[in-house]
């Protein structure tokens, strides 16, 4: 990995009815705003990738949770200040522990979705986030 390279982690947090977490990013986010996708941020210095997955989940829906089980990795391109960003993802399955969700932005929305649902849910869904969440379904 690069030094200029970025950890990321992220949580797709799957309910006992089996629905998956979507959250719409803010208009004011710099990189992909009012998009869907899952609970994912970058990595803190030294941080691992499991707690990095539980903390961006905390602090961008107010839920805690459990890893169940590293479902993948992927990977991106992201411009930042003129040059491109390697981004480095591990991706995550996780149970949540509760139930009340909080959004940092009043512009922001989530929604719990069926696999069967997330296709023609009208979100809009990026294909990178569809892949992640895919991740989650491949042993279901």
């Amino acid at each position: 990995m690069d030094p200029g390279d970025k950890r990321l982690a992220a949580a797709v947090v799957m309910d006992d009815d089996g629905r998956v977490l979507l959250v719409r990013r803010s208009a004011s986010e710099r990189f992909l705003p009012r998009v869907w996708g899952v609970p994912c941020g970058k990595l803190e210095p030294d941080e691992r990738s499991e707690d990095g997955a539980l903390r961006e989940l905390k602090e961008e829906t107010g839920l805690l949770g459990e890893i169940v089980r590293k479902i993948g990795e992927s990977s991106f391109v992201s411009e930042y200040r003129g040059r491109d960003i390697k981004n480095w993802q591990d991706n995550f399955l996780v149970r949540p522990l509760t139930r009340d969700i909080t959004l940092p932005e009043p512009d922001q929305a989530y929604r719990w979705l069926r696999p069967s649902e997330l296709a023609g849910s009208g979100l809009d869904i990026d294909e990178y986030n569809l892949d992640v969440v895919r991740q989650a379904l491949t042993d279901f």
